[in-house]
């Protein structure tokens, strides 16, 4: 498991768990980009409006392996 911090949710991903049901992707491929490294970036949900976004698309998340951490 990983954790990748942003300026007002960090994100935590486990390989372990994830289904590769590409939700994330779908939802807001500008914070999950499979073709970047790290391929989470919250950073890009820098206003409460993109953060509330962020957590609706983290909580799709079909597997559970994407958590929201509340800075």
């Amino acid at each position: 498991m990983f954790e990748v911090r942003g300026p007002i949710v960090d994100v935590t991903f486990d390989a372990q768990v994830c289904e590769h049901a590409a939700e994330c992707v779908r939802g807001m491929p500008e914070v999950f980009n499979t073709a970047k490294r790290p391929w989470i970036d919250p950073g890009v949900a820098h206003t409460p409006e993109t953060a509330a976004l962020l957590r609706d698309v983290v909580g799709r998340c079909p597997s559970g392996a994407l958590q929201i951490v509340e800075l």
